[in-house]
């Protein structure tokens, strides 16, 4: 709170077309702008005053008149509501057709493939790694287990009920269906390295102690068909289509406009299309 006063105390005045903005409208602004630190979310917000300022000035400027709605459950104010007009009425942008949607289909396939899914069982000695003497016979006991398991993989399941600290031991070891990003990267790193029915030759260190693994069954995800995803791609293409547009609209409006104590970029010519 005091780098926030220091930074009122400091800053230039703010203003569009001579209509000041605050120091006390900005500081309350800040609470709407997780800022790596105060002097960044003091910028953030006084952007998002300087912009929304200037599109109430043009809204104001057209004769706009808007009524306020609920959006997402919350009511619109007032200048919200008016701002919201103001862009329906001047910004355009295209729709997402079919070729237009089965083009960026093609050429990020990445994009709508299915994860693999694994089907891991392991055996958990736990220990914290912090504690060198029980990590040490953590990785002892594991050893021995492993050893035993490689020379007879069907008494993995028997010997997780007996030994391991997870609460998997019940079901055999077994974790169910995982995908990437769901266990730590260690045990992650080598899962992905198994084959079906493999298991992985040295003990996989974790945060949570030591680990027995084996990969029980394997699905390779899929490219998605394109009817299945065509929705989610006209959306994300449409808004992608509209916050460009937006930006170009408000470079535009500061371009033609005064802005005192605040460097925001404006273009010259118009952009939206």
């Amino acid at each position: 709170m005091r780098l926030v006063t220091l930074r009122n105390a400091t800053a230039p005045v703010v203003a569009v077309n001579d209509v000041v903005i605050g120091n006390a409208a900005i500081a309350r602004e800040v609470q709407n702008h997780a800022g790596a630190d105060a002097r960044q979310g003091w910028h953030e917000a006084t952007r998002a005053l300087v912009v929304r300022e200037l599109l109430a000035q043009r809204a104001r400027a057209l004769g706009l008149t808007a009524v306020p709605q609920s959006v997402d459950g919350c009511r619109e104010t007032e200048e919200e509501a008016l701002i919201r007009a103001l862009l329906e009425a001047e910004v355009r942008t295209p729709r997402a057709d079919e070729e237009v949607c089965r083009r960026y289909y093609l050429t990020n396939p990445a994009r709508f493939r299915s994860p693999d899914l694994f089907e891991p069982v392991h055996i958990l000695f736990q220990a914290a790694r912090e504690d060198e003497a029980a990590f040490a016979r953590a990785l002892e006991r594991a050893r021995a287990v492993l050893d035993e398991v490689l020379a007879d993989p069907g008494r993995f399941g028997a010997l997780a009920r007996a030994l391991s600290d997870c609460p998997s031991a019940s079901e055999g070891g077994r974790l169910g269906q995982v995908t990437r990003g769901e266990t730590t990267p260690e045990f992650e790193a080598a899962l992905v390295s198994l084959d079906e029915n493999e298991t992985w030759p040295e003990p996989v260190r974790t945060r949570y102690g030591v680990h027995v693994l084996r990969l029980e069954r394997k699905v390779a995800g899929h490219v998605l068909p394109f009817e299945q995803v065509r929705g989610r791609i006209a959306r994300y293409l449409e808004e992608s289509s509209w916050r460009r547009a937006v930006a170009q609209y408000v470079a535009l409006l500061a371009g033609q406009a005064k802005i005192d104590g605040f460097d925001l970029p404006g273009a010259t010519t118009p952009l939206v299309q």
